[in-house]
């Protein structure tokens, strides 16, 4: 049985948050508080996090960047705001999504299902996969072990990281739009959620571009969506 764990320090939400989840059969720990929540998260091993923004001790934006720094356990932000900087700051620490309150509690069951096969799949899983190995102009990525390295020099991917860089290198030259890095890297519809393919494409950017305000990689093709130049 997968294993998650809530940290939310409203009671009646993450009751709500934990039923649902066990209806659907996941076994869910709580934590009510920020500094025991990123304890409990670190020293044990969960197969997803979700975590609110606002707690006491200890903000989710924290716990997030502690967490990623350690493992790649998925991880969903949860927050009443609404701002895109917020969205954009989480996801740039390494959070896997954002969602925001109110949310339908199936629409949180939908989200951390997409997010555990999605997991499972690329990370977990000891299928052999075509393309393990992928080399173009310096970029060398290794699928099986998620190894990146830009002309030699090892780069520091997350997980959703790699899985956007592993997928336009897969499809080299061609135009692909937001919408489809969405389905395909975080295996749901976008519903309006694209400023995370944003988010994910500046940070790789930023790792493997040389100078990332002048892209020789990953170029943007204005109103469609992004190309892997060779």
């Amino acid at each position: 049985m997968q294993r998650l764990l809530i940290v939310e320090d409203d009671e009646a939400i993450a009751k709500l948050e934990k039923d649902y989840l066990e209806v659907n059969g996941f076994k869910v720990a709580v934590e009510n508080n920020g500094k025991t929540g990123m304890e409990r998260a670190i020293k044990e091993d969960f197969d997803l996090l979700i975590l609110d923004i606002m707690l006491p001790d200890l903000d989710g934006f924290e716990i997030c960047k502690k967490i990623r720094g350690i493992k790649n356990t998925p991880i969903i932000l949860v927050s009443a705001k609404k701002e895109d900087i917020d969205k954009i700051r989480g996801l740039g620490l390494g959070a896997d999504d954002y969602i925001t309150k109110p949310f339908s509690p199936g629409e949180l069951v939908a989200r951390v299902k997409a997010h555990l096969n999605r997991y499972r799949r690329l990370v977990v899983s000891n299928v052999p996969r075509k393309n393990k190995i992928i080399e173009i102009r310096g970029i060398k990525l290794d699928g099986e072990a998620r190894i990146a390295t830009v002309n030699d020099r090892d780069v520091q991917l997350s997980t959703k990281e790699f899985d956007v860089l592993m997928y336009m290198t897969q499809n080299p030259n061609k135009v692909i739009s937001k919408e489809e890095l969405f389905k395909e890297i975080w295996g749901q519809d976008s519903c309006g959620e694209i400023a995370t393919v944003t988010v994910h494409i500046k940070k790789v950017r930023e790792k493997i571009e040389a100078d990332p305000s002048n892209p020789q990689y990953i170029e943007t093709i204005w109103g469609v969506g992004y190309r892997f130049k060779v």
